[in-house]
């Protein structure tokens, strides 16, 4: 199978928050006023931005509709409340999903004494509308895939000492995130904050070159 390894590189982001009142945030898709036609979405994934939260800040109470958002902490806690009542601290390691179903509001904040810096990916319903859903899972293991079958995609954690290998979902989509460290995948080196868009790719593997912390979706359109 000959397939489509598009590498996106952590500098192109596009830049946006609020950096005066301590929330600086990074873009991979076309988001708000940084509008690319060409990049508006990936399989189900519509955004996936890298946020940083100074102790004290946050995104006060906004609406969210037929959207799947799935949350990774990197460092730090963070407080998610919503208008359906939900309210949680969600740490490191630990996997948090909104389903906005037909409408939702929610308040996102660094209530704790350290910076926050979190992943949040937004994917696209295959059947739009419905009631808001919410959940946390504490402390996914690697070898447990957390599924949003609401999209059709499936997340994997792979945490990686330096020399191990690990292979990569055979799917129509995979979109590969590195979260700390660095990866090889065939010749490619990627760093930090690098992502591979991968289409119709099988029998991929890539080796941390250093002890790397790796999102991988797998999804199936």
């Amino acid at each position: 199978m000959y397939g489509v390894i598009d590498v996106r590189r952590s500098g192109d982001r596009y830049p946006g928050g609020e950096p005066g009142a301590g929330i600086t945030s990074r873009h991979a898709f076309s988001f708000g006023p940084h509008y690319d036609p060409d990049n508006l979405r990936f399989g189900a994934i519509l955004a996936c931005n890298e946020e940083h939260l100074a102790p004290g800040a946050g995104f006060d109470e906004h609406p969210h509709s037929h959207t799947e958002i799935v949350t990774w902490v990197i460092t730090g806690e963070l407080t998610h409340r919503d208008s359906a009542g939900h309210e949680s601290v969600v740490r490191p390691g630990d996997v948090q999903r909104l389903s906005s179903g037909g409408g939702v509001r929610h308040v996102e904040r660094n209530d704790g004494a350290e910076p926050l810096a979190f992943l949040q990916v937004w994917l696209a319903p295959r059947t739009p509308g419905g009631d808001p859903a919410y959940e946390v899972v504490h402390g996914i293991a690697d070898s447990t895939p957390y599924d949003v079958p609401a999209a059709g995609a499936m997340l994997h954690v792979r945490r990686l000492a330096a020399g191990e290998r690990t292979g990569l979902p055979t799917a129509p989509y995979v979109y590969v995130h590195v979260v700390h460290g660095e990866v090889r995948c065939q010749d490619a080196q990627w760093e930090q904050g690098d992502a591979a868009r991968i289409t119709d790719e099988a029998g991929l593997e890539m080796v941390a070159t250093t002890p790397a912390h790796v999102l991988i979706w797998e999804m199936t359109g």
